[in-house]
């Protein structure tokens, strides 16, 4: 018999843009987290890159939602954020990045549908979203590992079941 959360779908979805320095560092996270992790039938991963509102039909499905971003928030390079409830709105009004003001209207939108999922957004401080590289600048990239943490923390907070892969543990 399957439990409650484990009928509840758990969607962890990385948004930015990978050339552009830190602005990538969701998806770089959410790769990262698909390459070393087995997740149960009920978590997906998914890149949603700068698809903003286009993301409506993908987040419609999810029952609780994990973004992974850029936080622009006034703090030093490498600051960790977690977002949730009214804190979200109103960090993205601030209109860091054309992505997560299409992120937020998806969210909106999903009212319409009559299903919004339950949503907390995990970021990182970026140094440089301007400049065109893939690279992440150290203070962000010296974060990837806290990041993967701070989600699997909120996986453990919904009930969701993972394990390290078995070529991940035998590199260890």
């Amino acid at each position: 018999m399957k439990t409650r959360t484990e009928n509840r779908h758990i969607m962890i979805l990385g948004v930015g843009n990978l050339l552009f320095t830190d602005e990538g560092v969701g998806i770089h996270v959410v790769q990262s987290l698909a390459d070393e992790y087995a997740f149960s039938p009920n978590v997906s991963i998914e890149d949603g890159g700068v698809l903003g509102i286009r993301l409506l039909g993908i987040i419609s499905l999810a029952d609780d939602l994990i973004v992974v971003d850029a936080i622009r928030n006034g703090g030093p390079p490498g600051t960790l954020y977690r977002l949730e409830g009214e804190a979200i709105p109103k960090r993205i009004l601030a209109k860091n990045s054309l992505h997560q003001v299409d992120l937020l209207e998806a969210l909106t939108l999903c009212q319409a549908l009559d299903k919004v999922p339950e949503t907390v957004i995990i970021g990182v401080e970026p140094r440089d979203i301007n400049t065109i590289s893939v690279e992440l600048t150290p203070p962000v990239l010296t974060k990837i590992g806290d990041l993967k943490t701070m989600i699997l923390r909120e996986l453990d907070r919904l009930g969701a079941h993972y394990s390290l892969k078995k070529e991940v543990m035998s590199c260890a």
